[in-house]
């Protein structure tokens, strides 16, 4: 498998540009798209069969859009309950079997690019927002690749969005051809 998209939307059924990436993602050849919001909620994690699912993943892409300047509530609860069973309760028999799995963002934003700067509406630049999963995946020992991001994700037209899914795939072809997948189950 090249890679496991975990997709984290609070509205699936109406996202455009999620939708449209995870789309375009999904027919790359052994590229696996979970939806997690379609199988837990933040307060009913079936954190076995996440852990389970990380497990065998060789590389992994994280995907959501950015709410309020950070990850959705889903994702967040994920991390609570499957990373701090991983890494702080059972370390050496799942967290450590993780060690190197490459791993990106890619986070959609409503706003534009300038938007997105120290003399912006929103004062930092969206990579410097995504800090904190650049720091998990540092704590986690997963090897860290720069940011894929959209944004105006929500003023997208088709043609735009058609662009967008065309340069995610390439993104993703790119990553995959610079990273050796963990080795392991799965």
């Amino acid at each position: 498998m090249s890679a496991t998209i975990l997709l984290f939307h609070s509205d699936y059924a109406r996202s455009k540009a999620n939708r449209a990436l995870a789309e375009a993602a999904a027919a790359i050849d052994g590229m696996e798209v979970c939806e997690v919001a379609s199988r837990s909620r933040p307060d009913a994690i079936d954190v076995d069969a996440e852990v389970a699912h990380l497990l065998r993943a060789r590389r992994l892409i994280l995907q959501f859009p950015i709410n309020w300047y950070s990850t959705p509530p889903l994702l967040k609860a994920w991390q609570d309950h499957v990373l701090t069973r991983m890494y702080y309760i059972r370390a050496k028999e799942e967290g450590d079997r993780l060690a190197g799995l490459p791993v990106m963002v890619a986070a959609t934003a409503g706003n534009v690019p300038e938007a997105y700067a120290a003399d912006g509406v929103n004062l930092f630049p969206l990579e410097e927002l995504l800090k904190p999963l650049h720091s998990t995946a540092h704590r986690c020992g997963w090897q860290w690749a720069d940011p894929f991001t959209v944004y105006r994700a929500n003023r997208l037209n088709a043609d735009e969005l058609a662009v967008e899914a065309d340069r995610y795939v390439a993104r993703i072809g790119e990553w995959v051809a610079s990273t050796a997948p963990l080795v392991g189950e799965g």
